[in-house]
């Protein structure tokens, strides 16, 4: 008999979990987030999870909090046997804890506890981390403080960003999470309590937090500029004009000082703290991504070495 499952989640992360519960379980409701304006003629777009359930007819409700007037009372209409919880970007109260017969159960995207907390993708790629991976957790009252049912990892390889690592972490915590139900069920998982004495927490990112600052490393800057992609983005300042910065690649053995501006290779280096920031691919206000010897074509400010 399958489980009576209610999805929350929102974006493109979420969608193979979802996938994966239509297909195993019997999903009997979404919740996600309401939609939000986007793109740059501001036109409201609707989260990805809430498309897909509604082309399986899944009924979906888009509160802004889940403590709003009626939506506790929905969820309980809907008795659940779990909640899934993949990327919804609201923190459960306790009443919707105990809610479902089995529990909870959430899909993180690291191996916790390292990188609780909002952003832990983008973390790992910041940080250096060499591999990731998804948990699989029962949640309590915590941020993401749960046992864990399942661990699986995989390496960070060295031109991942976060676009591309979150799709690899979405499928793998797919897999993963109707696993862990079914196993769960037949006692065949043992839950493991989190060390918390080896905890980190990812903070939620702003848009400020894309700046390159040339007193960091290289090395530094490079890892950001992966962990920002495709938001919010990593940017320079030159001139007084706000660039992204979309890929670049560290020099060691460069004379450099931090933020002075050379050419090596027909391309801009940028001085860090620590080498080069090789600029390979750059994205000028209001126009289209080019490479960096494209973009030296029409800027003439930048010195040579």
């Amino acid at each position: 008999m399958k489980n009576r499952i209610i999805f929350m989640g929102s974006p493109e992360f979420s969608v193979p979990s979802l996938e994966q519960m239509v297909n195993h379980q019997n999903v009997i409701g979404v919740v996600t987030q309401p939609d939000r304006p986007s793109g740059r003629g501001r036109l409201l777009a609707s989260p990805p999870v809430k498309d897909l359930a509604l082309s399986y007819g899944i009924p979906v409700i888009q509160p802004e909090k889940l403590k709003d007037q009626g939506v506790f009372e929905t969820l309980v209409s809907w008795d659940p046997d779990f909640i899934v919880v993949v990327a919804f970007g609201q923190i459960l109260r306790q009443n919707v804890l105990d809610l479902p017969r089995f529990g909870c159960i959430n899909v993180h995207g690291s191996i916790l506890p390292r990188w609780r907390g909002a952003a832990p993708i983008q973390a790992s790629i910041l940080h250096g981390d060499k591999e990731t991976g998804i948990t699989i957790m029962k949640m309590d009252k915590g941020i993401d403080t749960g046992d864990i049912l399942a661990v699986k990892t995989i390496p960070i390889e060295i031109n991942d960003n976060t676009y591309s690592l979150s799709k690899k972490l979405s499928v793998l915590g797919a897999d993963l999470l109707n696993e862990s139900i079914n196993k769960l069920l037949l006692g065949e998982i043992e839950l493991n309590k989190q060390d918390d004495s080896n905890a980190t927490y990812a903070q939620m990112i702003k848009k400020e937090d894309g700046f390159l600052n040339p007193d960091k490393s290289a090395d530094e800057l490079e890892r950001q500029i992966r962990a920002f992609f495709p938001w919010p983005g990593a940017f320079i300042d030159i001139d007084g004009e706000k660039m992204k910065v979309l890929e670049a690649s560290v020099m060691r053995q460069i004379d450099i000082n931090p933020g002075e501006r050379k050419i090596l290779d027909g391309f801009p280096v940028l001085g860090t703290r620590n080498g080069g920031l090789k600029i390979l691919k750059i994205q000028p206000a209001g126009r289209k991504a080019i490479s960096g010897k494209d973009f030296l074509l029409g800027y003439k400010n930048w010195k040579s070495i």
